[in-house]
């Protein structure tokens, strides 16, 4: 049995989905097995879900909730399905957003609350059309009714311990059909929806998987593969025919936006191959993701990512001299005021950190805490750039390449780090240097 998830931009359109439905109509045929489907919201309607619960609060409601209820309704009409469809699932956002004017507020519970109802619409969608086309059994199933627990960290949640027993006895129950899961989406012990952030549902499919222990998790996607980088940058971008999971993990952590950065977790434990495949190609050969990758001297590099929008936090004080625990009472400090660090750097008497936390509030109370016993100078509109390949460990001179590649296009490294399993090299630059430092390393490593 497979895994089969589809994203929001393979079921963003009528025409869309009806492809997906044939892929796994597909799949059925070739193997003989009904895989467990995972779903995405349709493209963008997260956005449009958050954006309603974010104006509730001041009272506008009727024009946001018009502008979901008509995308779900354009999707039931281009599909020929029926219009009733998803109105329970929309009186029950309805309501909810009066609620939320009613408080007055909108907590991480409500937001999650609300977006929630994206893969709940989706999943029915996708369900009935298989039942139109003939696959009666098909059964839109919420992953929390199928076994799906997660902790209540609201927006980020991960699942409990107990999850991958728990779903594979829910599963039993349904053996034999088409099941239809949400992906995104969890409950906690209270009963509270979770979500597991943006892009998500990768990891929801990707614990499905595990729970199942099932042949492969395939990850079907509008591109055709990992890339050797941002396409929208370099145009002649290459597919990666096959990544290690430690490789893949990195890439997924430092921003290559095809895999979400914890998608990777559940199947390594398991040992079970993520394979990324174009919705719009199928017999494309993608992306095969195992536990051991495949090393190729004459490219050392597989990958070359960024993540933007990062703050550097650089921290000067005397007293790291010769002192111990001055880093145990700095991390200390960060955790308190819920930073999380990417990238981290020191010296006799500075210490260098990056994080994507970019809430000024935030920022501000760490500052404070900091100044109590440093200097403290707080930098935006950073970016990482992360140069990947298990290769590269074994490959002499390849940060003099990285370095003069870099430099030969004018750019200023602002940090640099190197992780302890030599497969990666990080360093910071400005937002603004992001084109052109990503299109030289690109043309000293994958140019030729």
């Amino acid at each position: 049995m497979k895994v089969m998830k589809f994203g929001g931009s393979s079921v963003g359109k009528p025409d869309a989905i009806t492809r997906c439905a044939e892929l796994v109509e597909r799949e059925i045929k070739k193997s003989g097995e009904k895989p467990l489907v995972v779903v995405s919201a349709y493209s963008k309607i997260t956005d449009l879900l958050l954006d309603a619960a974010g104006k509730a609060v001041k009272g506008d409601i009727e024009a946001p909730y018009a502008a979901i209820a008509k995308r779900h309704a354009d999707m039931l009409n281009g599909l020929g399905l029926d219009e009733t469809i998803g109105q329970k699932n929309l009186a029950e956002l309805h309501d909810l957003l009066n609620g939320i004017h009613m408080v007055k507020e909108v907590t991480p519970r409500l937001y999650d609350f609300v977006a929630s109802f994206g893969e709940r619409l989706s999943s029915k969608t996708f369900a009935a059309l298989m039942r139109k086309r003939g696959c009666a059994d098909a059964e839109a199933v919420n992953a929390y009714d199928l076994g799906y627990v997660s902790d209540s960290r609201f927006m980020n949640a991960r699942p409990l311990p107990e999850t991958y027993e728990s779903i594979a006895k829910a599963y039993e129950a349904h053996r034999g059909k088409l099941l239809v899961v949400t992906g995104f989406i969890a409950k906690d012990k209270n009963g509270d929806i979770t979500t597991n952030g943006r892009s998500g549902s990768d990891f929801s499919a990707s614990i499905f998987g595990a729970a199942l222990e099932v042949e492969e998790v395939q990850v079907w996607k509008d591109v055709p593969g990992v890339l050797s980088a941002d396409p929208t940058l370099i145009k002649d971008a290459q597919p990666l025919p096959r990544l290690s999971f430690e490789e893949a993990s990195e890439l997924a952590y430092y921003g290559a936006e095809v895999l979400h950065p914890a998608t990777m977790v559940p199947a390594m434990r398991r040992g079970i191959p993520v394979r990324v495949l174009h919705t719009f190609d199928p017999d494309a050969p993608g992306t095969l993701i195992t536990p051991e990758g495949v090393l190729d001297p004459a490219h050392p590099v597989k990958s070359i990512v960024y993540k933007e929008d990062q703050v550097l936090i650089n921290v000067r004080s005397e007293r790291m001299l010769g002192m111990e625990g001055f880093m145990a009472r700095l991390f200390e400090i960060f955790a308190r005021n819920g930073i999380v660090i990417d990238m981290i750097s020191t010296s006799e008497v500075s210490v260098s950190l990056t994080t994507d936390i970019t809430d000024e509030k935030r920022l501000e109370a760490l500052k404070k805490d900091l100044l109590e016993s440093s200097k403290v100078e707080i930098q935006r509109e950073k970016c990482i750039v992360a140069i990947v390949g298990e290769g590269m460990k074994h490959t002499v001179g390849l940060a003099a390449r990285a370095f003069t590649a870099v430099a030969k296009g004018g750019v200023s490294l602002q940090m640099i780090s190197q992780g302890a399993s030599e497969i990666n090299i990080t360093f910071l630059i400005d937002n603004s240097e992001i084109p052109k430092t990503i299109k030289s390393l690109h043309a000293e490593f994958f140019g030729k």
